[in-house]
């Protein structure tokens, strides 16, 4: 009878460790549900930001490249409206970045002729004046446009002082 008992009580605590076990291994699975979870969220919140990032960038380099666009519709041919007076100049018709606006405008609002910035050049006893101008670009980006960049260019144009 006692060979009875003790497989009867061995058949009992084998059960009662697989409850055990089962209720073990519930929690471990909850716990690393939980932290899956919270791993995917922060990875998504990492790509947004990534992103977000990566458009501002865009933005930036469409920004630089359209000052780059405007100089050079400046240059061509014989006409050179960095020599005009009459600032700011609208770019409307020669910008082709969709939500971008460029104009230029002269640095000294009462003089466009003004004394030129210091350089690596030889002396010229003022003979040589320069025609001062910054080239400004902005870029709308993000969601519904709600953001920008801004980007700057001075100018600056060497001229031979006529005395006037």
């Amino acid at each position: 009878m006692a060979v009875k008992d003790n497989k009867l009580n061995q058949i009992y605590i084998n059960k009662k460790q697989q409850g055990v076990v089962l209720i073990v291994s519930l929690v471990f699975l909850v716990a690393l549900t939980a932290v899956a979870s919270a791993l995917m969220l922060n990875t998504t919140s990492d790509m947004k930001m990534s992103g977000s990032s990566q458009i501002k960038v865009n933005a930036v380099q469409e920004a630089i490249s359209t000052i780059d666009q405007v100089i050079f519709a400046q240059i061509q041919g014989n006409n050179n409206a960095f020599a005009s007076s009459q600032f700011p100049l609208p770019m409307d018709g020669v910008v082709t970045s969709p939500n971008t606006t460029a104009n230029i405008t002269a640095v000294d609002s009462k003089n466009l002729v003004v004394d030129c910035p210091p350089s690596k050049l030889p002396s010229d006893n003022g003979e040589i004046k320069c025609n001062m101008l910054n080239v400004q670009a902005i870029k709308l980006y993000g969601r519904a446009n709600t953001s920008n960049v801004q980007v700057n260019a001075g100018i600056a144009q060497r001229l031979l002082n006529t005395g006037g």
